[in-house]
């Protein structure tokens, strides 16, 4: 299939201060092995040099558009906003400190084009690599032949996300633009995204697993994913969203769907707990109780 007949992809690269791995992840957008892609990098009110380096690469690169924000916002209006400018049948997210692997595209295109339409959103395995580039883990943990232990990824629910533990890995997942535009894309109420995007999406169509490695996800020390239950502002903010996105899902759960959500509260009350959370332990608290009136009188 010639590069005109394949679908066009769009890569989404957000950079907020991320000037020291930025070059890294756009060339591993270019240099995919799949060549029908739109590349849109957001600079993102950065305070270190990522404005000049991404500039210095829209030079060699002015096909990419560049959305280039003076103050930094949520990922989520960041994304939004590129989203209202892109083409792509398909869509990829891409923190600026993350790395496609050079077949990621052509492996998520390949799957997703074997799956039904109601299929909305693909994700597949990671490589977690550290702040200089060396290998840390597995996202998920992997055999002899690097396919999956957890069998259950291939059976990924709105019931089992409710769920909790190590059930998604966002970094590697694609997403059909019919979707995210019917579902009107990412909350911009929220300072995280994916949760609450894959609990909607599947709830009213489904997600398909790829066992292939098909990025590396740079591990930071200051990463969103490093704050959650943790005692200070940004952490609180993070709690605050999650406990929207709960509270959402609990009010058109089913009983038997607030049960499994339980699990994911319970997690989070003990995640507050160890790090003496009190605040955010009570909130949690509350929430539980009503996940429970919910399934009691519902």
């Amino acid at each position: 299939m010639s590069a005109e007949n394949l679908p066009l992809v769009t890569v989404i690269c957000n950079c907020y201060n991320h000037a020291a791995y930025i070059t890294e992840a756009l060339y591993s957008v270019v240099n995919q092995s799949y060549t029908n892609i739109e590349l849109i990098v957001i600079n993102n009110g950065s305070s270190d040099d990522s404005g000049k380096t991404i500039a210095d690469f829209i030079k060699l690169h002015p096909s990419v558009i560049y959305i280039d924000l003076e103050k930094a916002t949520s990922h989520n209006k960041a994304f939004n906003q590129a989203f209202a400018v892109s083409s792509g049948d398909f869509l990829i997210d891409l923190s600026g400190d993350d790395r496609l692997l050079p077949d990621c595209v052509k492996n998520q295109v390949g799957f997703f084009m074997t799956q039904p339409q109601d299929v909305g959103l693909i994700f597949g395995n990671a490589t977690v690599i550290d702040e200089k580039g060396n290998f840390k883990y597995q996202y998920f943990p992997v055999d002899e032949d690097k396919k999956v232990l957890d069998r259950n990824l291939f059976k990924t629910t709105y019931k089992s996300l409710l769920a909790g533990g190590l059930c998604m890995c966002s970094v590697s997942a694609m997403m059909r633009r019919y979707q995210f535009d019917i579902l009107k894309g990412y909350d911009e109420r929220l300072v995280f995204e994916d949760l609450d995007y894959w609990l909607r999406l599947s709830y009213e169509y489904k997600i398909a697993f790829l066992d292939k490695f098909l990025v590396e996800k740079r591990e930071l020390t200051n990463s969103l994913g490093s704050q959650f239950h943790k005692k200070n502002d940004f952490a609180e903010r993070i709690n605050i969203s999650l406990r929207i996105v709960l509270k959402q899902a609990i009010r058109r759960n089913s009983r038997s769907e607030n049960r499994s959500l339980l699990k994911r509260i319970h997690y989070s009350m003990a995640q507050c707990y160890r790090s003496r959370n009190w605040k955010d332990l009570l909130e949690f608290s509350f929430l539980e109780m009503y996940c429970r009136a919910k399934i009691y009188f519902r």
